[in-house]
């Protein structure tokens, strides 16, 4: 019989876990609840002491980000299968059996998605995650009902269960060993892709990772950093040259690269005459920290088998900005 854990990573979050606790506790059917804390300064450890003392609720030491942050917190859990639970989540009645049910039977699936929605809007999806996540054939991540910054209204077009490429950090159940199995998170990523590079990985590593719409989640989003945060430009900008680096086939790295870097500087371009300096000084940022580091994450490349498939043969920027198809299923 397989064991299940809910691990939450928290920063300043006290506000979101007093209004999400409540409803995670209620719809989790006594699922053992650990939260990592990533030397928040908020008395969330005093809130969750005092209200909730069944939580194991574990000080990091230090601000890690997500990705070291959980690695950190993961290794103080023994579950075969741990749903990894952003503080700014609501989850709904029975959301995590259908996750483990996925699991139990589909011994090589590392990892499943939720259907994720807003929380402000709670007919429509949400912006991290969706109805299942895929990767263009340059790096740009997208969503079933989120391309770029066109998010779909929910009218069951993604009711159903399908083979994805990346599972939503927000929100998804992974098996345990299969974590362990690819190092778990990159640290030198701190946040934002690190769950599409952990996927990656999983997939170079022969696993599958699904989506299903038979559990639905609300994520609030932006909690830790707003979508217009300039750190969050830098990240992403960063993180999705690290990607590309570190696990595309060789055979495809230099021509993708070359693409990649054309269109961020255009969109570097574009930002500057938007009048958004601090956005465009974040890209700028990105490059010279990648181009700083970037022989360290070619060599993260040893530990990959760089199997083919994992993007698609389409670019969604010349699909979203040329062609103006603003939804999945019109491409």
């Amino acid at each position: 019989m397989s064991t299940t854990a809910i691990a939450i990573l928290n920063y300043n979050g006290k506000d979101f876990l007093e209004k999400f606790l409540p409803t995670l506790i209620k719809y989790s059917n006594n699922y053992p609840i650990y939260i990592g804390n990533n030397a928040s300064t908020d008395n969330s450890a005093e809130f969750v002491s005092k209200n909730y003392p069944q939580i194991k609720f574990i000080e990091l030491g230090d601000n890690f980000g997500y990705s070291k942050g959980y690695n950190l917190l993961l290794k103080e859990i023994e579950s075969d299968y741990i749903a990894l639970v952003n503080s700014d989540i609501e989850v709904t009645n029975n959301w995590l059996d259908p996750l483990i049910y996925q699991l139990d039977h589909n011994p090589n699936l590392a990892a499943i998605q939720p259907k994720i929605k807003s929380f402000i809007n709670k007919a429509n999806f949400e912006h991290a995650g969706a109805g299942g996540g895929f990767i263009d054939k340059y790096g740009y991540p997208f969503c079933r009902g989120r391309i770029i910054n066109s998010i779909e209204k929910d009218e069951g077009q993604y009711d159903d269960s399908i083979t994805i490429s990346w599972a939503s950090g927000a929100c998804f159940l992974v098996r345990h060993s299969a974590f362990k199995q690819v190092g778990g998170f990159d640290d030198d990523f701190f946040a934002h892709m690190e769950e599409i590079d952990l996927c990656w990985r999983l997939y170079n590593h022969n696993f599958d990772l699904k989506y299903t719409s038979e559990s639905t989640v609300y994520h609030v989003g932006g909690g830790t950093l707003a979508y217009e945060s300039p750190f969050k430009t830098y990240l992403n900008y960063r993180n999705g040259l690290y990607l590309l680096v570190k696990n595309l086939p060789k055979h495809q790295l230099a021509k993708t690269l070359y693409i990649r870097y054309l269109i961020d500087w255009l969109s570097f371009i574009y930002l500057l005459l938007q009048g958004k300096w601090n956005h465009s000084n974040a890209i700028f940022k990105a490059y010279v920290k990648f181009f700083k580091t970037k022989k360290q994450f070619i060599a993260k490349r040893n530990s990959t088998i760089g199997r083919s498939g994992f993007t698609t043969n389409y670019s969604i920027i010349w699909y979203y900005f040329i062609k103006n198809k603003k939804k999945y299923n019109q491409f």
